[in-house]
């Protein structure tokens, strides 16, 4: 049982429906498997489930708890700041393939 720490810039849902809702309201969050660490009343990058930058939102709460299924989750919930410029989203999205999604190259 251990927490993992968020990159400081990097907000991925795996949820269509949970990163709609923030998108569409304003306010919504997401619920990750296992223990993790969020920057709370921190603004970062969100990504798609397909790891496209869309928007900055800022992170309200982040709470890690065990479910009545026994598992370890962590709910983060945030606030839209605003939706990324379709370049913006462009430059995000290129780094962070390289910076943290993209496969590590041996060198």
């Amino acid at each position: 049982m251990g927490f993992q720490t968020e990159f400081n810039s990097v907000c991925k849902f795996k949820s269509e429906q949970e990163l709609y809702e923030l998108l569409e309201y304003g306010r919504g969050k997401m619920v990750k498997k296992s223990f993790r660490v969020f920057p709370t009343g921190q603004k970062v990058i969100a990504y798609t489930p397909d790891n496209q930058a869309v928007a900055i939102v800022k992170i309200l709460a982040s709470i890690a708890e065990i479910n009545f299924q026994g598992e370890e989750v962590t709910q983060v919930e945030m606030e839209l700041v605003r939706r990324l410029t379709e370049e913006e989203a462009r430059v995000q999205t290129a780094l962070a393939h390289e910076m943290f999604f993209g496969e590590q190259e041996n060198g």
